[in-house]
Parts: C-alpha cells; structure tokens; sequence
C-alpha cells in the first residue's frame, strides 16, 4: 500500500517551495519583454483565427505569457498571500484589456471578416470547457512545482486555450457583435478561474507555507467566495452544454430523415440548411426533383417519425408548392438553375466546345454543388443541366461525363436533364 502510495505522492520531485514562490511571482509581470510577447501572441492567434488555422492558433497559445498571473492568483489564494494576489489581478487586467484592444484593432483592419468554424467554436462555452480549463490547470501548477519541469507547459497552454477566445472577443467587439464578445469572454472567464481552482487545490495540497495568518471566519468567507463563483460558472456551462448535445442529437435526426427520404432514393440535395434555435427548421433544394402539396404534407408529418415535432419543413424550387399561410408554411422557393447560375464555372468556354464535340445537346448551366450524404459529410459535384437537341445515348452520355471530368479536372460529374 506504501508503495503505491509513494507512486501517485505529488511530493516525489518536488522543487523547494521557495524557488517556486519565486518563479511564480516574476511570471505574474506584465512590463518590457512580457506585454510585446504577449501582444505579438495576439496577432498571430487572431490571424489563426481569421483564417480557420489551426496551427497557427497553437503556435501563439505556445509563446503566450498569459498563464503566469493566473497560476499567480491561485497560489496567492492558497497561501493567502494577499499582496501577490492584489498583483496577479493587476496584471491580468492589464494582459486581458491589451489583447483586447490588439486583437479588436487586427479584426477592424482586417479586410476578412466572416466569422470561421474556429471562431465560432469559442462564442459558446460548456462544461466540457470548465473540465478542459481545471484539469489542464491542474498539469500546469504541478509541472511548476517539479524540480525538473518536463514539457507538459505547452500542452497546457494549447488545451486551456486562453489566447483564441480573448481575440473572438476582440472580433465581436470589431464587428459589433456582443453575442460573440460576451460568449467568448466567458470562456475566457472560465478558463482563468478554473486554471487558479487547480492551482490552490494543488498549493493546498502540497501544504505550502502561508504568508499571512488568517483566522477561521476570514478562511471560511474566501471558501464561500470561491463556492460561490464556481456555482456561478458552472450552471451557465451545464446548460449550454445540453444545449449542445441537444443540437447534435437533433442534426443527427435531420440528417437520418433526410438520408432516408432523400438520398437513398436517388434525389440529390443540393442545398441543406438547419436551424436549431429559437425555432426549429429544416430547408432543403433539390437539383430536379418537384414536390406537390401532398407530398410536402407527407413529409412534414414524417419528421415525426423521426423525432423531431415542431419543426417545419422548407422545400427551395422553381414554383408555388403550398400555399404561404398554411400550417406547413412552405412559400415561394429558389429555382435551381439560378442556384447553378450562382456556383457556375466558365461556362462560355466550356460550351463552345461542347457544341462542336457534342452537337446533340443544348447546355444550360454548369456548376458546383455540394451533395449532402445524409451525415456531416458532403461531397462536392459538378453538374451540367441540358436540354436534348437530339436524343443523348448512354453511349455519347458517357463520353460527354468523361470528357468534362477531364476537361473541368473533377472526380465527380452529373448530368441532368430539364
């Protein structure tokens, strides 16, 4: 038993508490060297952010200083160093409103400015961020205290992510957006409190010295502080991460539905878009396929089937399929061929050599589209919607598939006929 306990004994290959206490003051400073690196940092997580890099949003969590007054604030906690605590907070400040401003500033010049997927995955905390936050939290502050450190610093800096959300919050700022500014904030918010959590758990663990002796109730208020902000932290998080296994299991039944109803039987989607919240909907195009009323009727009672009541169902084409006011709510819808229009490829080129090799048919648009598989996958195709001249064989069919996927350099080509 002794030995095991000796294996998981935090106090094996501790550093002296002093040169610890030491270390962790001077990172709590935000002067000179400190504020350029960190400002540099900035701009290179929120160039990784504008343009969906993922590895460049890493390489600036890595030179990032931002850690050092956090873990400061936890270990001033834990040992009720009051002075320290009064001065990781100062610095954190400062660190935080710098690269707010700097990233603020990079978004405003920016001449990007949609919001990519690596953006919008820091606009909504959860709990799984609050796990990620302590736990990362907790290899930092024990790395700090080991005589020998490793390499476990960077990977800390990389899961706690404290760079990304400061600079989505600086994009909401930039784009006037305080939907993205206050979400992003609060996973910041998170991310600083739990990584100090870790810290005073493992400094009270390790039984550091305290610095200023504090009676019983002074003790017990900073416990009801700490309590306290960690509920308010917490039921936030616990709600937005059902909100979020929410979505996904209700994507999941979109892309069942439409897996089955659609895409196994043949019919290519050509455009999906899904809303969740506040109402639920599901808007779909077809590259050929035309819906009546009762077909529209039919499916929009079928989602029951599939678990998903309340939510209304959009088809996008070429004419009036159910009446605006009726309970479906399904209006006036897009045309395909102007959806082609809008991804089309150089056409005028493309059919004037059509016209010479393949006389027998009348083009009408070329272009993109991304075929929906019934997962979150997709693929992209290529299609040529024609009118015949003269009837188009299976044999010249072929050849005119072939012959564009070659001429147009794509795997995958269809052909259909208005």
């Amino acid at each position: 038993m002794n030995k095991l306990l000796g294996f998981i004994d935090l106090h094996n290959g501790e550093e002296e508490n002093a040169k610890v206490l030491d270390n962790v003051v001077r990172n709590t400073s935000f002067r000179g060297a400190n504020l350029w690196i960190l400002a540099c940092a900035i701009v290179v997580a929120s160039v990784g952010l504008n343009v969906n890099s993922t590895a460049v949003i890493i390489g600036a969590m890595l030179i990032s200083p931002l850690m050092g007054p956090i873990v400061g604030a936890g270990f001033a906690l834990g040992t009720y160093d009051f002075v320290l605590l009064k001065k990781s907070g100062k610095n954190l400040l400062i660190a935080t409103v710098v690269s707010l401003l700097v990233s603020t500033l990079y978004f405003f010049i920016s001449p990007f400015k949609d919001a990519q997927s690596e953006l919008l995955a820091r606009t909504a905390p959860n709990i799984y961020d609050v796990l990620i936050a302590f736990f990362g939290g907790l290899v930092g502050v024990i790395a700090i205290t080991r005589a020998e450190k490793g390499n476990p610093i960077p990977g800390v800096a990389i899961a706690t992510a404290l760079m990304p959300p400061l600079c989505t919050a600086g994009y909401g700022l930039a784009m006037g957006n305080y939907a993205y500014f206050l979400g992003a904030l609060f996973l910041y918010t998170i991310n600083c409190f739990f990584i100090g959590i870790a810290t005073f758990v493992i400094v009270k663990y390790l039984k550091y010295p305290l610095v200023n002796h504090v009676n019983k109730i002074k003790q017990k208020q900073i416990r009801i502080a700490i309590s306290t902000l960690i509920v308010l932290l917490l039921v936030p998080s616990v709600y937005f991460a059902y909100e979020m296994i929410r979505e996904k299991k209700f994507r999941a039944r979109v892309d069942e539905f439409i897996k089955s109803e659609f895409t196994d039987k043949g019919q290519m989607v050509v455009h999906k878009k899904v809303v969740v919240f506040p109402a639920s909907k599901i808007e779909l195009a077809f590259l050929s396929k035309q819906f009546s009323d009762q077909e529209i009727a039919g499916l929009q009672k079928k989602l029951l089937q599939y678990q998903l009541p309340k939510t209304r169902l959009v088809i996008l084409q070429d004419s009036i399929i159910a009446n605006p006011s009726s309970s479906n709510e399904i209006g006036y819808m897009l045309s395909v061929q102007k959806e082609l229009e809008k991804r089309s490829l150089n056409q005028e080129l493309v059919f004037k050599e059509m016209a010479i090799l393949f006389p027998e048919i009348l083009p009408i648009s070329l272009g993109n589209h991304e075929y929906y598989l019934g997962t979150d996958s997709s693929r992209q195709v290529t299609v040529l919607l024609y009118q015949n001249r003269l009837n188009l064989d299976s044999a010249n069919a072929a050849k005119l598939q072939g012959w564009l996927q070659q001429k147009l350099q794509k795997e995958y080509v269809d052909l259909v006929r208005k």
